[in-house]
C-alpha cells in the first residue's frame, strides 16, 4: 500500500509541475503577443518579461518539453517585419 501512496504523491507532484508549466507558457505567449502589438504600432517594448518567464519555464526542466529560447528585441522586429 505504501508504494501505491508514493505513486499517487509522485503523480500529483508531476501534475502540479505540469500545470505550472502550462500557466507560465501561456503567460510567455501573452507577453510575446503584447511585444508584437507594441512593435507593430511603433511603440517602445521590451523582452524582459518574456525572458523572465522563459527562464522560469526552463528551470522546471520537464524532460518531454524542449527548453524555450530567450527572445530578443531584434527577433520581435524581424517577426513583425516578415509577417
Amino acid at each position: 500500500m505504501s508504494v501505491h501512496k508514493d505513486l499517487i504523491k509522485h503523480a500529483e507532484k508531476q501534475n502540479k509541475i505540469y500545470k505550472m508549466f502550462l500557466a507560465l507558457d501561456q503567460q510567455r505567449e501573452s507577453f510575446i503577443e503584447e511585444a508584437l502589438e507594441l512593435c507593430k504600432h511603433g511603440s517602445p517594448f521590451s523582452t524582459d518579461k518574456i525572458n523572465e518567464v522563459t527562464n522560469k519555464i526552463n528551470k522546471i526542466n520537464l524532460r518531454f518539453i524542449p527548453t524555450r529560447k530567450n527572445v530578443t528585441v531584434d527577433m520581435i522586429k524581424d517577426y513583425v517585419k516578415n509577417s
